[in-house]
C-alpha cells in the first residue's frame, strides 16, 4: 500500500502587469507575462509517496592476501570467479552483476625509527548484485559467502520502476500547489484565473541502506543477517506561478 503526503511552502504574492522584470521576459512566456492583468502568486509545493521497495542492491566481494601482488590477485580471481558463478546459480542475471572495485595494495609493517617494510599484498574485488526478488536477498548473501566471498558492504533498496512513484509524487505536488493557491486567492478576495508557469526541482528517491559491513575470513554462511526492506520515500518539488483576479 502506498501512503501519500504533500506539503506546500513559500507562497509569494507579486504585483501584476507593471513589474519591470515581466516586461523583459523573452519568447512565449515573455508575451504571456506582458499581458498579465491580475496578481501573480508563486507557490512552492512538495509531493511525497511512501512505498515498499521491490529491488535490492548488495555490495559484496572477496579480499585476499599473498606474499606477492601476483599471488594475492591470483587467489582473489579464483575465489571471485566462484562467487560470481554462485550469484548466477542464486538467480542473479549477468546484467545485474557489476564490478565496482578491483585493487591490490601493499601491506606494511611499521617499526619505530625504521622505514616501513612491505610484508605482503592485499587484493580486493567488489561487485554490486541487483536482486529483483527481495525474498532472495538472504539466499544471495549465503551463496556468495559459501562460494568464498568474505566482504559484504551493505544492502540498499530501490524501485525497479522509479518513474511510477515519481509521477505519483508529481500529482501530489500539483494538488498541494493548487490547494495553497486557492487558499491565498480566497484570503485576498480573488480567484485563481490560470497557470502562468510551472517548474520542477529534482525528484528524489532515496535508497535506504541496511548496513551489513562484515569483512574478513571469519565470515561464514551462518552469519548472514536478516534484512528488512521497510519503505522508502519518493519526493518531487515544484514551483507554480498563478494569475489571480
Amino acid at each position: 500500500m502506498q501512503i501519500f503526503k504533500a506539503a506546500a511552502v513559500a507562497a509569494l504574492l507579486t504585483a501584476g502587469a507593471a513589474a519591470p522584470a515581466v516586461a523583459q521576459e523573452a519568447g512565449h512566456e515573455g508575451h504571456m507575462m506582458r499581458h498579465i492583468e491580475g496578481t501573480l502568486l508563486s507557490v512552492s509545493a512538495e509531493g511525497r509517496v511512501e512505498s515498499a521497495p521491490d529491488m535490492a542492491t548488495i555490495s559484496l566481494g572477496v579480499t585476499t592476501e599473498g606474499q606477492s601482488a601476483a599471488a594475492a590477485m591470483a587467489e582473489n580471481a579464483r575465489r571471485m570467479s566462484a562467487l560470481t558463478q554462485a550469484l548466477r546459480r542464486a538467480g542473479i542475471a549477468e546484467r545485474d552483476i557489476q564490478t565496482t572495485n578491483v585493487s591490490v595494495n601493499p601491506q606494511y609493517s611499521y617499526v619505530e625509527n625504521e622505514a616501513p617494510r612491505i610484508t605482503g599484498y592485499q587484493a580486493n574485488n567488489q561487485v554490486n548484485a541487483r536482486v529483483r526478488n527481495l525474498a532472495n536477498v538472504g539466499r544471495v548473501v549465503d551463496a556468495s559467502v559459501s562460494a568464498g566471498g568474505n566482504t559484504v558492504n551493505g544492502v540498499s533498496f530501490s524501485h525497479a520502476e522509479p518513474d511510477t512513484h515519481l509521477d505519483a509524487a508529481r500529482r501530489e505536488a500539483a494538488a498541494a500547489a493548487r490547494r495553497r493557491a486557492d487558499l491565498y486567492a480566497q484570503a485576498f478576495g480573488m480567484r485563481v484565473h490560470r497557470v502562468i508557469a510551472i517548474s520542477e526541482g529534482g525528484g528524489f528517491a532515496p535508497r535506504p541502506e541496511e548496513m551489513i559491513r562484515v569483512t574478513g575470513a571469519r565470515l561464514s554462511a551462518d552469519d548472514a543477517p536478516p534484512v528488512s526492506p521497510g519503505e522508502i520515500t519518493t519526493s518531487v518539488n515544484i514551483t507554480v506561478t498563478y494569475e489571480l483576479r
